[in-house]
């Protein structure tokens, strides 16, 4: 038995860096307040598979996707002889070889799909423009990515179980080890060596994976991350309605609303949530006026749709009795809304800073444990 160098330093580097960088996918993917980072790691994970790809088509031995054992009958093979001791596959064997090129496929899929729902969704990064009244209501991308991370979690769950299975079948051959060190025990010495022009291309695409990081961190605010969306000075817009609303909470956009709710609002200000907030007639349908022409309807904003779906033709004024609000607020304590620093559902601002500028990004909501 020999040991044979068959995994080189840059095929083990792309795989633990696509370890890692899938983990902190799943870790981001759940926290709105880390969605960009989340769409950072979805572009890291891009370059690795670009990498990979290349790396398929002109790496070494091994590596190479056309040395792959991918053949039915192959696999049917494997499977008999699976018990036995002697193994012929030096690379990958044929089931572990299905399993990577899926991971790698649903992998990108992935990533393109997160990319446009980030765009159509949340008006950001460089397919903002397609947040548009004719995508607005579209979660098709959104559904599909989210179908595919979980298809490769299950991906994910049979390429472990595999390398269990080797494991304890075919301990000699070191499988699980040479991922670390590139080493496996094979029948006759066959190692691996890369040519120049690899060595080059794996060190130029290290480069870009650590620069594009680098330039991230160094400016997070940047077209792949960015919205389309501006903070609105509304004073300069329409005066009255800062000076009138804003005098007694939060300046709530008129876009969060449909018009039917500003409309039942504005009709009723003597019994505006127990106070008398009236005005004069003029005043009144000034400010209406202007909360009907920027009312929801008017929105491609993501909150200002899932608000208009969520009250529908229901006589709802307050967005905290919505089934959207209630959704995406289910996992804050009761209690923490009797805070002194928030004393209120009704209270926006205290949580989404800027909300009093019309937008309600997830990056801008004050982490919890500030309140406590």
């Amino acid at each position: 038995m020999e040991k044979s160098y068959i995994w080189s330093l840059p095929t083990r580097v792309f795989h633990w860096l696509f370890v890692l960088f899938i983990l902190l996918a799943f870790l981001t993917g759940d926290e709105d307040r880390l969605l960009d980072y989340h769409v950072v790691v979805g572009y890291s994970i891009l370059i690795l598979l670009v990498f990979r790809a290349f790396w398929g088509l002109l790496g070494p031995k091994y590596s190479l996707f056309k040395d792959f054992p991918v053949t039915l009958q192959k696999a049917k093979d494997f499977l008999i002889n699976i018990f036995e001791n002697k193994q012929n596959y030096i690379g990958h064997n044929p089931l572990a070889s299905y399993v990577l090129i899926a991971m790698l496929v649903v992998a990108f899929l992935t990533v393109i799909t997160g990319i446009f729902a980030f765009g159509i969704q949340e008006g950001k990064g460089i397919l903002g423009f397609l947040n548009t009244p004719f995508f607005k209501e579209m979660e098709l991308f959104k559904e599909i990515h989210e179908f595919l991370s979980n298809l490769f979690i299950a991906l994910i769950v049979a390429h472990i179980s595999g390398i269990l299975v080797d494991r304890l079948l075919h301990k000699k051959d070191e499988t699980l080890n040479s991922i670390i060190t590139g080493y496996k025990v094979t029948q006759e010495n066959v190692s691996i060596k890369l040519n120049i022009y690899q060595k080059t291309f794996a060190a130029i695409m290290f480069l870009i994976f650590i620069g594009f990081l680098c330039f991230n961190l160094y400016k997070p605010n940047n077209i792949l991350t960015t919205s389309i969306y501006t903070p609105i000075d509304y004073q300069t817009q329409n005066e009255a309605f800062v000076n009138e609303c804003a005098s007694c909470h939060t300046l709530y956009p008129p876009n969060l609303l449909p018009k039917k709710s500003w409309e039942l609002i504005m009709s009723d200000l003597e019994n505006h949530f127990g106070d008398d907030a009236s005005l004069d007639e003029e005043l009144n349908k000034n400010i209406l006026a202007f909360l009907l022409k920027n009312s929801a309807e008017t929105s491609t904003m993501e909150n200002s749709w899932k608000f208009l779906n969520s009250i529908g033709d229901k006589d709802i004024i307050a967005m905290s009795k919505t089934n959207y609000w209630e959704k995406t607020h289910k996992d804050i304590p009761k209690e923490l809304f009797d805070n002194e620093k928030i004393k209120s559902k009704a209270n926006c601002k205290a949580c989404h800073t800027d909300i009093e500028k019309g937008l309600i990004e997830d990056e801008n909501i004050k982490n919890l444990s500030t309140f406590k």
